[in-house]
C-alpha cells in the first residue's frame, strides 16, 4: 500500500499491519528513494590558449555528459574533437564521427573522424556555440550527438560513438590535428 505525506505531516494510506502502536508509526522514518543523481557543472574554463583542455575526475556513477561551447575558437585550420577517457589516459582512436551541413541549395559538407568526435564549422578559426551531449549506452560505450552553430549563423550537426576499455572519468577538447591552439571562447560541462 503506497505511504502518502501531505504538506502538514499527515501520513495516509498506511496499514496497521506490522505496527503496533501509533508511538511506532509516529518514530518511524521515511526516507525518500534516490531517483538519480544530480545535476553538476564543472567549472567553466577559458578556452584562450592551449592545445587542448581537459575535465578529469568525473565520478563514476556519471551517464550523461554535456560539453557547452561559447565563442570557442583555435587559432589554425583544424577542426575541433571531443574525446572521451578512463584512468588510463585519452581514449585516441577507435571512434565513429561525423558533422554535417545542409544549406543554400542543398550543399552539403560533411566530415568524419575515427580518433574523436568532430564538431565542424563553415572555417575552423570560427567561433562555436552549442553543445555535444553523451550518454552511457552500457559496458562503458557512449554515442554522443551535437549541434553548433558558427557565425555565419549556419548550424552543424553531429554524431559519433566509442567503446572505452573501463570506466569513464574525463574529456578533453582539442583540435584535429592537435596543435592548433585555443584563442577565443568559455568551454564547461555538466554531467548527471
Amino acid at each position: 500500500m503506497p505511504v502518502i505525506i501531505n504538506g502538514t505531516g499527515t501520513i495516509s494510506g498506511v496499514s496497521a499491519t506490522g505496527i503496533s502502536s501509533v508511538q511506532e508509526l509516529a518514530n518511524a522514518s521515511v526516507t525518500p528513494a534516490k531517483l538519480s543523481q544530480p545535476f553538476t557543472s564543472a567549472t567553466a574554463v577559458a578556452s584562450t590558449s592551449g592545445t587542448s583542455i581537459d575535465f578529469t575526475s568525473i565520478p563514476s556513477w556519471v551517464k550523461r555528459i554535456t560539453v557547452m561551447f561559447k565563442n570557442v575558437s583555435l587559432n589554425g585550420g583544424a577542426e575541433k574533437l571531443i574525446q572521451l577517457g578512463t584512468s588510463s589516459g585519452v581514449t585516441t582512436s577507435g571512434y565513429q564521427s561525423g558533422s554535417v551541413i545542409v544549406y543554400g541549395t542543398h550543399s552539403v559538407i560533411i566530415t568524419s573522424n575515427a580518433n574523436g568526435f568532430v564538431i565542424r564549422s563553415d572555417q575552423p578559426s570560427e567561433e562555436i556555440n552549442g553543445h555535444y551531449v553523451f550518454t552511457l549506452i552500457g559496458s562503458n560505450g557512449w554515442v554522443g550527438s551535437s549541434i553548433v552553430e558558427n557565425y555565419s549563423d549556419r548550424c552543424w550537426f553531429g554524431a559519433g560513438r566509442v567503446d572505452l576499455a573501463a570506466t569513464l572519468d574525463r574529456v578533453r577538447i582539442t583540435s584535429t590535428n592537435g596543435t592548433d591552439t585555443f584563442d577565443a571562447g568559455t568551454i564547461n560541462i555538466l554531467y548527471e
